[in-house]
């Protein structure tokens, strides 16, 4: 190998290094809310506007992306009403939240991640990953 092919070797492997570290120190953390709150967006899920938060699994893009499709989704019990029993997200009148299950690799049910949608068609979106004991509010930005 020559040495100026070598040096351009170089060279590209440095910058492609640097735009790694680049985007793992700006990414913007992201913060646990009640309700209300919004997060910054750092992950990737095209289907579903390119960008959504870190503290959501993987697997919360296929969920959404089937919400945003009007399905086909894999449990009976997705798109049911969600009461809201709980109080933690803002009132509404009953029909305005439904669920939907965020699948959790290794479980044999449907696990305790769900996400909640708000209207119809959805304009909110909240992700609990303790079934419902915290909400958090997925601000995506397309």
């Amino acid at each position: 190998m020559s040495v100026s092919r070598l040096i351009s070797l170089l060279l590209l492997v440095l910058f492609v290094g640097g735009l790694v570290y680049w985007n793992r120190h700006t990414a913007q953390p992201s913060e646990m809310v009640s309700h209300g709150n919004v997060t910054l967006p750092t992950n990737n899920c095209p289907a579903f506007g390119g960008s959504l938060p870190s503290f959501l699994p993987p697997e919360a893009c296929a969920t959404l992306t089937r919400i945003m499709h009007n399905g086909p989704f894999p449990y009976s019990q997705d798109g049911v009403v969600f009461n809201n029993y709980e109080g933690l997200l803002p009132p509404e009148p009953r029909g305005f939240y439904h669920e939907y299950t965020v699948d959790t690799p290794g479980e044999h049910n449907r696990g305790t991640r769900r996400i909640i949608t708000g209207g119809t068609p959805p304009s909110v979106f909240y992700y609990t990953g303790d079934h419902y004991h915290s909400f958090q509010l997925i601000q995506v930005y397309q």
